[in-house]
């Protein structure tokens, strides 16, 4: 199953150079297309490759359409941004071909009769919602999900096989959850007293947006008292871990493996690469972006690109290294003394 061209341009907009009625059957990577399919260039460095490339159409800014000039043969959507219209194109051929699961509860599905499960959701296999759910319309829970008591899932919404909804948590229109993910564990909270630790009663909630996507075998803490809190669009990758009562702003998106701590409040329209780590009870301004491995053990009042952490090294320059840093502030000092005798003896000179 395919589409015209000219029907994906009718769509997404952008500025056809080629014939309209050509047809493509999907997107392919500049070295792999053939003649069905429709490629993208968002990187420059690639050019060579999208001239020589086989697809019958390639996206591409106007600078690279320019540039590549009569290399490529084939058709030309030209747009500012190839890489957001490959992904909405991408979207549109992936619900070409996909195939939705049927609304309606499956037989080994339980289901606690207090639930209120539209019509039109589809419940799958071993799915367990319990008493007091709302499964909104569209929803697609996957085989093995867990739903707890009293969660709300908004219309459209999609938890994949084995997501684990704990009871309370609530999350809006249009997200999904992918496998293995735990939203509303509890905090990591204990007292301490004389060495034994007393577990505190994590009774707040996990609420999340609209437009959410949460990966693989990440969890999400509940509040202790208040909520935790993603709020729309924010993507988080795989086997992220975000702490009680955390705060994270509008569009903010994480790589894998990034760890937040306890209380944290992230702004709007951060980024973080992947093993970044952000301290407990920390601020963070809106578009900040964190790379890769970095911790933040301060908060961050000012948007920039921040990084921390020591490049890589054998590890025995490593420890000379850490040594040198150590002895910093003593260096410093004898530094500053030598640079006042210098003066002096300069002086004295000059006399």
């Amino acid at each position: 199953m395919g589409t015209r061209l000219g029907e994906l341009v009718e769509r997404f907009g952008g500025q056809l150079a080629g014939e309209p009625n050509l047809e493509v059957s999907g997107i392919a990577p500049l070295t792999d297309a053939g003649a069905s399919h429709i490629s993208f260039l968002s990187n420059s460095k690639f050019r060579a490759q999208a001239a020589k490339s086989g697809a019958a159409a390639l996206i591409l800014t106007p600078a690279d359409n320019a540039l590549i000039g009569d290399e490529y043969a084939g058709a030309r959507v030209v747009t500012p941004n190839p890489y957001v219209y490959f992904a909405r194109a991408a979207q549109f051929f992936a619900a070409l071909h996909e195939i939705k699961p049927e609304a309606g509860i499956h037989a080994s599905a339980v289901v606690d009769s207090s639930a209120q499960v539209d019509a039109s959701a589809s419940i799958g296999a071993n799915a367990v919602i319990e008493a007091g759910a709302v499964i909104a319309a569209g929803c697609v829970i996957g085989p093995g999900c867990v739903v707890g008591r009293d969660a709300i899932i908004g219309a459209g919404t999609q938890l994949l096989a084995n997501v684990t909804f704990h009871a309370r948590c609530v999350i809006g229109q249009r997200g999904i959850i992918h496998s293995g993910a735990v939203i509303g564990t509890d905090g990591f909270g204990f007292a301490n007293e004389g060495g034994v630790y007393i577990k505190i009663p994590q009774t707040g909630r996990v609420v999340i947006g609209d437009d959410v996507d949460i990966g693989a075998n990440t969890t999400i803490d509940r509040g202790a008292l208040a909520d935790t809190v993603i709020e729309d669009g924010v993507k988080l990758d795989n086997q992220i871990q975000i702490g009680h009562n955390c705060h994270i702003g509008a569009h903010t998106a994480m790589a894998g493996c990034v760890g937040v701590a306890g209380s944290a409040i992230i702004g709007k329209y951060c980024t973080f690469g992947g093993a970044a780590m952000v301290l407990g009870h920390l601020t963070i301004a809106d578009k900040v972006h964190v790379s890769s491995g970095s911790m933040v053990s301060r908060s961050i009042l000012e948007p920039g690109q921040y990084t921390g952490f020591y490049p890589l090294a054998k590890n025995a320059d490593w420890e000379k290294s850490a040594a040198i840093v150590r002895n910093l502030s003593s260096m410093r000092e004898k530094i500053r003394a030598l640079e006042k005798t210098i003066k002096t003896l300069t002086k004295q000179d000059e006399k």
